[in-house]
């Protein structure tokens, strides 16, 4: 009895060497992976409908596509919405060229596409109320002196997509970034940064990318002339004070006088919307290398006069 015991796990242990070694080696199969759809397709759902099962012929060992065969889940995919093709109604193809590029999150790692067994799958995609808002910088810095933000906070995306029912989607006019703080800026910055999340809607995007250029600048100070612009016939339109300091930040190093080729005016439509006939004048021809400018004073005096006929 004994020497029979022995001979059965002798065998035993043969067995299972031989079947481990055999499921060790790789082979060919058919399997059928039930998956279920994540886009970002504009104007529906996150999610398909339903799932769909995804067959294919495919090469891994043998422990793998026991395991694939054996697999009762769905697999989330995340599918790009520019390989979904509208069908009609709420139907969206992906031919199998594209579903090919997706093969590792559908049948897992150690496991190498054949061929798919259909040419195209179709997902269900239900419709979904939406708007369009901007995304606005929680944004505050301070700069090293001669140091500034050659413009405004650049953001990629400037708008995301919001989903969710319109007694929601009525209060939402923008979406906040997290908090942006800086101090001591002598060079540009930027990274990635969260979006706040808005209780009741879904949104497209959870983080935009941002960037601010720093740039060091000069100030440059110039005495010019303040004219007028656009005034009717028969009225004269005069500018108190005629003339004024013009302050430029200029990007360093400075690449002339700016104001050389800046011409400061009240353009009279201003004036005429103007209850205290105070304006503030504007300035043309500004070179792109300055950053920022300003008057002083900032506002002006404007008198108007009938011309003698």
């Amino acid at each position: 009895m004994k020497r029979w015991t022995q001979f059965l796990l002798c065998l035993l242990l043969s067995a299972s060497i031989w079947l481990i070694h055999n499921l060790s080696q790789n082979y060919a199969g058919v399997v059928n992976v039930s998956i279920l759809a994540q886009s970002g397709l504009k104007g529906r759902a996150a999610v398909s409908r339903g799932p769909v099962t995804v067959s294919a012929r495919c090469s891994a060992t043998g422990f793998k596509l026991l395991q694939l065969k054996h697999m009762h889940r769905t697999v989330p995919v995340n599918i790009h919405s520019e390989d979904l093709v509208w069908a009609g109604d709420d139907h969206y193809t992906v031919s199998a060229a594209e579903m090919a590029k997706y093969s590792s999150d559908i049948f897992g790692d150690g496991v190498a596409l054949i061929t798919f067994l259909n040419q195209n799958y179709v997902f269900e995609f239900a419709p979904e109320n939406y708007k369009t808002v901007p995304v606005q910088a929680v944004f505050s810095a301070d700069y090293e002196p001669q140091y500034m933000a050659a413009g405004p906070m650049k953001l990629t995306p400037d708008s995301v997509t919001v989903y969710g029912e319109d007694s929601k989607l009525v209060l939402v006019d923008k979406v906040l970034t997290k908090s942006l703080n800086h101090i001591d800026l002598d060079k540009s910055q930027g990274g990635e940064v969260k979006l706040v999340p808005v209780s009741g809607v879904r949104m497209s995007d959870t983080k935009v990318t941002w960037s601010l250029d720093v740039v060091r600048y000069v100030e440059v100070r110039s005495q010019v002339k303040v004219g007028v612009r656009n005034v009717p016939r028969g009225v004269s339109l005069s500018v108190y004070p005629s003339t004024a300091t013009a302050i430029f930040r200029c990007q360093f190093p400075a690449k002339g006088a700016p104001a050389e080729s800046c011409e400061f005016y009240v353009d009279y439509a201003d004036f005429a919307r103007s209850l205290s006939g105070r304006c503030v004048p504007v300035c043309e021809n500004l070179p792109p290398y300055v950053i920022e400018w300003r008057m002083s004073p900032e506002i002006f005096d404007c008198m108007i006069r009938e011309d003698a006929q």
